[in-house]
């Protein structure tokens, strides 16, 4: 696993398919905690409490959890089905409730299978993707003389100032992604002649695109 970006749900997801007169309706959300992902399918079937099916699935990147329930349907046909959907697209920290109300006809359980992955799969695209990324938050103090220079080699690193002091030097707090930072500090080192030292004050994973 890449332990420096992983793919998460964008946002909330919601999709309707009907299979032979069966109503089945997908969402997915992105959460962090078991906790969460339990409150997400709580939530679901209290809101939909007249549906026969509540079947579920959930993933999280800590500790490499992944739960599944068919909630009732034939074992193997619903939840695990919705899970190989996330698993497939790499998708980590996500949860799917797909809500089925019966509509009279038996689908078998290819029919089912196919109803409970197709319909899990469109939630997922509704919601689209978002890949988190594991930035590292620099201090980063030079001359004024230099500053320009420095500004323009963090957008040529894919970073971003945050932030930039002008004191006796400019002081700036720079963000980047992790695995660029060495390579960073080496041409922060050529270009300031090893006057000037970059600080790692933290990393933090956050949002961007796939």
């Amino acid at each position: 696993m890449d332990m420096e970006s992983y793919l998460v749900p964008g946002e909330y997801g919601e999709a309707d398919l009907v299979e032979k007169r069966s109503r089945f309706i997908g969402q997915v959300w992105r959460v962090e905690t078991e906790e969460e992902a339990r409150e997400r399918v709580e939530q679901v079937r209290k809101k939909y409490h007249d549906a026969r099916h509540h079947c579920w699935c959930y993933l999280l990147r800590e500790g490499g959890v992944l739960r599944y329930s068919d909630d009732g349907e034939p074992q193997g046909t619903a939840g695990q089905p919705m899970l190989n959907v996330f698993q497939k697209e790499g998708v980590a920290n996500a949860v799917c409730v797909v809500t089925r109300y019966f509509g009279g006809i038996l689908l078998g359980a290819g029919g089912l299978t196919r109803a409970y992955g197709s319909t899990a799969k469109l939630a997922l695209d509704g919601a689209g993707l978002c890949r988190m990324r594991l930035w590292a938050s620099l201090l980063v103090s030079c001359s004024y003389g230099l500053y320009e220079r420095m500004r323009l080699l963090v957008e040529k690193s894919g970073g971003a100032v945050e932030n930039a002091d002008f004191g006796a030097d400019v002081a700036l707090t720079v963000l980047l992604p992790a695995q660029d930072v060495e390579a960073f500090r080496e041409q922060v080192t050529e270009l300031s002649a090893g006057a000037v030292e970059v600080l790692v004050e933290e990393e933090t994973f956050r949002p961007g695109p796939p």
